[in-house]
């Protein structure tokens, strides 16, 4: 969304105060931040060796929690789902636990570069508008 704000506001003034490269090297960090925000959970539950069952949970859980929880459930649905996956592949309780506190950092550490990176283009779109 704020790619999109950005790009409309760079095509209402005419790529005068926002240019067509800086448009586009936007463009290409917000699809990197989508990556980044896809691939932060499994990479924090990387360090605890997530079975499949564990990164099969956390992305249910991702769908089935927004669905179910609404805002709550973008945190608490991997972190439930990674544990739950990770319990029904036979993984004791304190593993799965790890894997879901894993999971839940690399979601933390993912939402907060996220919110950098939209803070950069708010900077940026509102330096060019003086």
């Amino acid at each position: 969304m704020a790619w999109l704000g950005l790009f409309i506001f760079a095509i209402g003034t005419g790529f005068q105060r926002i240019s067509i490269p800086v448009v586009i090297i936007f463009f290409f960090v917000m699809l990197l931040t989508i990556v980044i925000d896809f691939f932060a959970p499994i990479l924090g539950s990387g360090k605890q060796r997530p079975g499949k069952g564990g990164i099969l949970g956390a992305t249910f859980g991702s769908w089935l929690g927004v669905y179910l929880l609404g805002l709550w459930g973008i945190v608490v649905g991997p972190f439930v789902g990674s544990i739950f996956g990770e319990l029904v592949t036979g993984r004791q309780y304190s593993q799965a636990l790890r894997v879901g506190l894993g999971t839940l950092i690399g979601l933390i550490i993912g939402g907060i570069i996220k919110i950098i990176v939209i803070l950069i283009m708010l900077g940026f779109l509102i330096s060019s508008w003086f």
